[in-house]
């Protein structure tokens, strides 16, 4: 918070910082929404850029990585619609093989959301990974509010189901009999 507020008051250095600190997280969240490397790269720098534009309009409600993201998200979600990536556009994904996954695999969450469909990634994306509220990420999806309920309980079932133990297997925990 201590750098937002030094930022907001027109310290670069201090912005640099938040820059270095979160921009992996901003890129992350850009690419688990659907977004190319190259474009979670590109669309993390223009939301910093837009961040340090309107830097004052950051009150510290929340946190800094939060309004950021939120902001990485909604220009995302405008290339995404610009762009005609609905699912309509690109189908349905296809599921990933299931066969003998390691453990390591199972727990893939990168993985994992690319087996949902462009839909469901987007709406789990948006309310868990940008902590927007479902009513938020219709709005900024120009969606109903139960469409967007509705792919976040088929896309969060899909990835429980995905990254759960397979049946039979230990968790690491004894059974008492």
């Amino acid at each position: 918070m201590e750098l937002a507020t030094l930022a907001a008051a027109g310290d670069r250095p201090a912005f640099g910082e938040l820059v270095r600190r979160h921009g992996s997280s901003v890129r992350g969240l850009l690419r688990r929404m659907g977004a190319e490397p190259s474009l979670a790269d590109d669309l993390a720098q223009d939301a910093f850029l837009a961040a340090f534009e309107r830097i004052a309009e950051f009150r510290g409600e929340g946190t800094f990585v939060g309004w950021v993201r939120r902001i990485a998200a909604r220009l995302y979600i405008r290339r995404w619609r610009r762009d005609g990536l609905t699912d309509q556009a690109e189908g349905e994904l296809e599921e990933v093989t299931g066969g003998e996954a390691t453990a390591a695999s199972r727990i893939d969450l990168d993985g994992a959301l690319k087996s949902l469909s462009p839909s469901e990634r987007m709406c789990v994306s948006l309310c868990y990974g940008a902590g927007m509220s479902h009513a938020e990420a219709a709005e900024a999806l120009n969606a109903p509010l139960g469409t967007v309920k509705s792919h976040v309980k088929r896309g969060l079932d899909k990835l429980r189901q995905r990254l759960a133990p397979p049946a039979g297997s230990s968790d690491g925990r004894r059974e008492h009999g």
